[in-house]
């Protein structure tokens, strides 16, 4: 393809895909560089539309999903583990969690799309759920003197944003317990936490990728 990909299948042939191939070269705060052989498949196959540096770029911010997790993990239950013991109990109380951090991601969507030059990225998460929980405690905007899409929590997120624009950053990466399963990532990554530039040249690898060190 013009812009450096190149189509395939998956499946004895059955799925068509388009692979982009690129190394990824990330520079860090400290002047620690990082290059890696990186590739995509996707079912994004008109590369006209889907031009491949900005499915690299797309791809990137996809890690951002990983949000969703700490938020109800770190942020909704704060650290604390599931109380119930029996596997209905716990469906129930996963259940539960969901449909609150559905409820208030929603609320998120009314209040961002109230603003349509508003960045989703510059809404705070956290002060969904403290809004939500000051309205339950204290009963406060439970019934509020005009009904908006926005409402009370909606109001409380645009007036916390989040700066207009934030430097991409990497987190530090520990082992946090010495009995977890995952090895050990001394020496792998930054010790502290530190902005990042991300620069991608694709290209396609003729010899194939590279198997990664484990070391």
């Amino acid at each position: 393809m013009p812009d450096g990909s190149y189509l395939s299948t998956f499946g004895m042939g059955k799925l068509p895909v388009r692979i982009v191939e690129a190394w990824i070269t990330v520079t860090y705060q400290d002047g620690t560089v990082r290059r890696e052989q990186w590739r995509l498949a996707t079912s994004l196959t008109d590369h006209t539309r889907y031009p491949a540096r900005e499915l690299v770029t797309l791809y990137h911010e996809r890690w951002q999903a990983e949000t969703t997790y700490f938020s109800i993990k770190a942020t909704m239950l704060d650290g604390r583990i599931l109380r119930s013991h029996r596997p209905e109990e716990v469906d129930q109380e996963v259940y539960a969690l969901l449909t609150v951090y559905q409820a208030l991601i929603r609320i998120t969507a009314d209040a961002t799309t109230s603003r349509p030059s508003l960045d989703p990225d510059r809404i705070s998460f956290t002060i969904a759920p403290e809004t939500a929980r000051d309205q339950v405690t204290t009963a406060a905007g439970i019934i509020p003197r005009e009904v908006t899409l926005v409402g009370t929590i909606g109001y409380a997120i645009l007036d916390n944003l989040l700066p207009a624009r934030r430097r991409q950053r990497t987190k530090a990466r520990t082992r946090k317990n010495p009995t977890s399963k995952y090895s050990k990532n001394s020496l792998q990554h930054p010790a502290i936490a530190q902005y990042y530039a991300l620069e991608a040249e694709v290209t396609v690898m003729e010899e194939g990728l590279k198997a990664r060190s484990k070391h």
